[in-house]
């Protein structure tokens, strides 16, 4: 196994087909996956060795165009995962970070998440990042404006330090990047960390992704040959 792996992303998508093809309400497809499929999740990637994983929650685009009834139990569901398990996750070593424009939500739940960053953050055995309302271009945006707001002198900037800029600043690029689904794209995930990244599309939908599902995608990605370009 001569490729690395030390950072694996997750696009779950599937969560309110699940829970249609189950005759409940959309949002109970998201619960389930918060209750069973994520901590089974962030347990057979630490099992592994694999220092980073990055779960796409919530773009901007769910955020915005959904019911207001279906992204406020959204946020619900986030503030009752965090204090559901921010215990266990500190206990097994689990840093909890976010990725994306938390300043869009509700003071209570940018109060929650800044809370759950702030009593993991001296955990090393896992970072468990959560993209919450991420875009990768709002990204980029984002990471303009910083510069401009900087010192920085623009003439100066590389691909290396632009990348300081990023949401994922001191994070590595995932090598690694799983689909659930059905869906054969990327939708605007992560463009500029994703170059030379592998992908693997699943039709499983995500609450049914099963751990064995996730170390078969790996076992894949160890037999593929990654040539960069050459």
């Amino acid at each position: 196994m001569s490729n690395s792996l030390t950072h694996i992303a997750i696009i779950p998508d599937g969560n309110r087909r699940w829970a249609k093809n189950q005759g409940k309400a959309s949002f109970e497809g998201h619960k389930y996956a918060a209750d069973h499929t994520i901590p089974a999740l962030y347990d057979v990637v630490m099992k592994l060795g694999i220092k980073y994983c990055t779960l796409w929650a919530l773009s901007p685009e769910n955020f915005t165009k959904r019911s207001t009834f279906e992204i406020n139990n959204l946020l619900q569901l986030i503030h009752l995962f965090v204090y559901k398990r921010i215990d266990e996750m500190n206990k097994k070593g689990i840093k909890i970070n976010i990725i994306g424009d938390i300043f869009a939500f509700p003071k209570n739940i940018q109060k929650d998440l800044t809370h759950a960053v702030e009593q993991t953050s001296n955990n090393t055995k896992l970072t468990f990042t959560f993209a919450l309302n991420y875009g990768g271009r709002d990204e980029i945006v984002r990471a303009i404006k910083k510069i401009q707001n900087s010192n920085v002198d623009l003439q100066t900037i590389t691909k290396e330090s632009f990348s300081k800029f990023l949401d994922t600043a001191g994070m590595p690029d995932p090598e690694l990047i799983i689909r659930t689904g059905g869906e054969k794209r990327t939708s605007g995930f992560m463009p500029w960390q994703t170059e030379y990244t592998e992908y693997a599309f699943l039709d499983t939908l995500f609450p049914d992704f099963t751990p064995q599902d996730l170390e078969e995608c790996i076992e894949d990605f160890y037999s593929r040959q990654r040539r960069f370009g050459k």
